[in-house]
C-alpha cells in the first residue's frame, strides 16, 4: 500500500479553539490511509490535542512565536524547515497573522498553499494593525484560499478574490450524531454538576476579549436578580479568566458561577445546559454554534456574527448596544417556551455533518497532488 499524503496544517498551538476544533473533527474522519496531518505550531508548550495527534500517526514541529522583532529569526525558521523536510507537498495555513511569510517561504520549495481564514475581525489596537498589514498580500500568495464563511473570506482575502475560482468554503463540520439531544445524558451531567434543579445559563469559549465575558456576567447578574433558581456554567480557558473569576466573586455570584476549565465532554456540557448565550464582538463561523444547534439549545447570540450561522431556528441575534438588561429579559421569557428535539436533518441538509467534508477536503487535497504530477498550474 503506498504511503498516505501528508498534508502540513500550521497553527499557532493545538488547544480547543474553534480552528483546532475544526481540523481536529476533520483528521478524526478523513481517511488516514489516504490523507495523514502534520501540524507546525507557534509553542513549545505540552498543548490539548497533542497525544490525540500522535495517537492518530500525526507529526508536530516548532516555530518560534512570531513578535515582530523576530522577522528574520522567523523567517529563517520555515526555511530551515523546509529544508530538513522537502518530503511535504502541501500547506494548509491557519495562522493569518504571519502566512504571507511561511505561504511565500513554502511556495519557494515547490508547496502548493492553502490560507484558511477563520474570523472576521483582528480586533483592536497597534496588534491588531500590524496583523492587518501582514495579511494583506495573503490573496496574492496563496494558491487557494479557504473560509468557514462568506463573510470571513471576503473580511481576509477581499470581495474580489472571494469571486475566484480559486476561493472555497468550508463549512466548520461537527460529528453531529454526538450532540443529539439524549434525556439520559442530560440528567446525568446536571446531577453530575449538582445543575439538576436550576436554569442553567452556558457559555463555551477562551476567555479572551473577542469572547465578552464581561458582558456574559452582567447579562447573568441582571438573570438572577430576577431568578434566584439559576447558574452560569462558563466552559473554557485563557488569559481573562482570573479577570472574570474577580468579577463574579466582587458581584456576588461566585456561588452561583461555575467554571468548569477546558473539558473534553463538550457534547455532554451542551446538553446539560438550558439556553447558550453567546455575546462575541466578532466571530467568523463558530464551530461551538453549529454543535449547541446540533444539540437542540435556544442561543442568543451577538448581531455582529454572520447570519449564515444560523443554520436552524435556534439562533436568536440581539445588539451589542441593548443592556444586559434587555438581553437578560429576553433570555427569562424564552425560559418557559424551551422545547428540545432532535436537530440532526437540519445540521445534515445544511452540509455540516463531518463525513462529507472530510471526504470533499481529502479528494481536494488528492487532486492538489495529481495537479503537481502533470504539471498543471494551481488554483
Amino acid at each position: 500500500m503506498s504511503e498516505p499524503l501528508r498534508v502540513l496544517q500550521v497553527f499557532a498551538e493545538m488547544n480547543r479553539g474553534g480552528a483546532e476544533t475544526m481540523i481536529m473533527n476533520l483528521y478524526r474522519n478523513i481517511n488516514r490511509s489516504k490523507v495523514q496531518f502534520d501540524f507546525v505550531v507557534h509553542t513549545k508548550n505540552k498543548c490539548a490535542f497533542d497525544d490525540e495527534i500522535r495517537s492518530m500517526g500525526g507529526n508536530i514541529y516548532n516555530v518560534p512565536a512570531y513578535s515582530g522583532r523576530n522577522h528574520f529569526e522567523y523567517k529563517k525558521a520555515w526555511e530551515s524547515f523546509f529544508k530538513e523536510h522537502p518530503e511535504y507537498k502541501v500547506i494548509h495555513g491557519h495562522v493569518r497573522s504571519t502566512a504571507s511569510i511561511y505561504l511565500n517561504t513554502a511556495k519557494k520549495y515547490g508547496l502548493t498553499t492553502i490560507a484558511h481564514s477563520h474570523n472576521t475581525s483582528s480586533g483592536s489596537g497597534i496588534s491588531a494593525f500590524v496583523k492587518n498589514l501582514l495579511q494583506y498580500q495573503i490573496r496574492y500568495i496563496a494558491d487557494y484560499l479557504f473560509a468557514c464563511s462568506q463573510n470571513a473570506g471576503t473580511w481576509l482575502f477581499g470581495e474580489k478574490a472571494c469571486k475566484n475560482d480559486n476561493f472555497f468554503i468550508l463549512n466548520n463540520a461537527i460529528e453531529a450524531k454526538k450532540f443529539v439531544l439524549n434525556k439520559d445524558i442530560r440528567d446525568k451531567k446536571r446531577k453530575e454538576l449538582q445543575l439538576e434543579d436550576f436554569f442553567v445559563v452556558g457559555h463555551i469559549g477562551r476567555f479572551h476579549p473577542q469572547k465578552n465575558h464581561t458582558f456574559i456576567v452582567d447579562i447573568f447578574k441582571e438573570i438572577s436578580e430576577k431568578n434566584s433558581k439559576v447558574k452560569l456554567l462558563l466552559v473554557g480557558e485563557g488569559t481573562l479568566r482570573e479577570e472574570i473569576e474577580k468579577k463574579v466573586n466582587n458581584l456576588g455570584l461566585s456561588d452561583k458561577v461555575i467554571f468548569t476549565g477546558v473539558r473534553p465532554d463538550i457534547p455532554e456540557l451542551l446538553q446539560a445546559m438550558d439556553v447558550f448565550l453567546f455575546p462575541s464582538l466578532f466571530e467568523g463561523l463558530p464551530v461551538t454554534l453549529v454543535e449547541a444547534q446540533a444539540s437542540g439549545i435556544k442561543i442568543f447570540a451577538s448581531d455582529t456574527i454572520s447570519k449564515e450561522a444560523a443554520i436552524t431556528d435556534l439562533i436568536n441575534y440581539y445588539s451589542l448596544n441593548s443592556t444586559s438588561v434587555e438581553w437578560a429579559n429576553n433570555i427569562l421569557k424564552s425560559k418557559y417556551s424551551i422545547k428540545r428535539k432532535n436537530y440532526l436533518s437540519e445540521i445534515e441538509n445544511a452540509n455540516y455533518d463531518i463525513e462529507k467534508n472530510s471526504l470533499w477536503l481529502e479528494e481536494f487535497y488528492k487532486n492538489i497532488i495529481l495537479k503537481q504530477e502533470m504539471g498543471v498550474n494551481n488554483g
